[in-house]
């Protein structure tokens, strides 16, 4: 039995259990976060899916809770798609995790096997690859917030891409957009936004990127981070979340929260921006 283990527990995340559960709780009721413990009321709207911040949690924490107390608000839920980009550019272009597991400090949750099968057969782009997800955190620090909200019985599909052009991200959102149709299923993109700039600087570039996420627009959300140079690290992901909620139904997104390293670090002549966002 193949298990993805750690690589970032004790770094990104707290790496023992209870430590962590008093992080992800402490989240939630930030002044940042949401301010309230999940679950959140039933949703008058249907959720597709969310873009969501992948650094510490010290850090962007509380602005990921916003999606997650919205997520913990869905019943039946089966399955979480998480695509991140692949920051050490190692292994496949567009990957999935060929085992059965991913381990966090809070148990082991299943990989949707047959939904990785259905993905690498039909799309021609996505591969088995263990080496794309060997050290990359993208991925990863999603998951003890998933598992706090809905337990471990939830699956996942964990996908990696290194590739982020338009054409290889509208690729992946068809086909999981195609996959998702018969299931219970959200999709989340993990992506930080402008990294190391002046706070009033991140803050108005990712205004007009956040824009063009809520329009479902990919071409404006390509246009807009090439002629803003917006250093969002997971912008393929991003599109291919757009792709796919779009194409399932979705017709907007709608910014939950955003702030940057500086709102919980201090230090706003340097920062990076995080956004929740999310597709109804």
């Amino acid at each position: 039995m193949k298990v993805r283990l750690p690589a970032v527990a004790g770094s990104f995340y707290d790496a023992e259990e209870p430590a962590l559960r008093r992080r992800i709780s402490d989240c939630f009721i930030h002044k940042l976060g949401p301010g309230n413990m999940p679950p959140a009321p039933e949703p008058q709207e249907k959720i597709f899916g969310f873009v969501l911040p992948h650094a510490g949690y010290i850090y962007s924490g509380p602005v990921a809770a916003h999606g997650y107390y919205l997520c913990s608000a869905i019943k039946d839920l089966e399955l979480a798609v998480v695509i991140g980009p692949n920051h050490w550019g190692i292994g496949s272009g567009v990957a999935t995790y060929p085992g059965e597991y991913w381990r966090s400090p809070m148990g082991d949750l299943a990989i949707d096997k047959e939904a990785a099968k259905e993905l690498v057969d039909s799309s021609g782009i996505v591969d088995y690859d263990e080496t794309a997800h060997l050290r990359e955190h993208s991925i990863e620090v999603h998951l003890p917030f998933l598992q706090f909200i809905k337990g471990n019985d939830i699956k996942i599909l964990p996908v990696s891409m290194a590739l982020q052009d338009i054409d290889t991200a509208v690729e992946v959102g068809n086909e999981l957009a195609h996959i998702l149709k018969k299931r219970r299923a959200i999709v989340l993109a993990s992506s930080d936004f402008t990294h190391y700039e002046r706070h009033e600087v991140a803050a108005k570039k990712d205004s007009e990127a956040v824009r063009a996420i809520s329009e479902l627009n990919v071409e404006k959300h390509y246009a807009t981070i090439q002629r803003l140079n917006v250093s969002a690290c997971g912008y393929g992901p991003i599109a291919a979340v757009m792709t796919a909620v779009k194409t399932l139904g979705a017709k907007s997104g709608r910014l939950l929260k955003y702030g940057t390293s500086g709102d919980t670090g201090g230090d706003y002549e340097s920062v990076v921006g995080y956004a929740s966002i999310v597709f109804t």
